[in-house]
């Protein structure tokens, strides 16, 4: 688990058929942008950032701040969890 006390988990299911695809940590408040690879805690699909069951595309692999992440493509996810305002 990431050392930022804020952090909590969440998950993450496919907005076209609610197939469950990652058990995340998040780091702060507000919406879901990018998942950094080292804070995937359960990942449900193939590694290819496409939805397991329905073939969906919901994110593009990127860098950010010279860290592996997944870039989330906006409409194509909704997550459950612990929601901070």
């Amino acid at each position: 688990m990431p050392k930022n006390p804020k952090a909590h988990v969440i998950k993450i299911f496919c907005s076209n058929c609610r197939a469950k695809l990652y058990q995340y940590y998040k780091g702060g408040p507000g919406q879901l942008v990018k998942c950094y690879v080292h804070r995937i805690q359960k990942d449900y699909t193939n590694g290819d950032l496409k939805c397991p069951n329905c073939g969906q595309e919901f994110a593009r692999p990127t860098d950010v701040y010279a860290k592996p992440a997944n870039k989330i493509i906006q409409g194509k996810v909704i997550t459950k969890g612990r929601v901070k305002k």
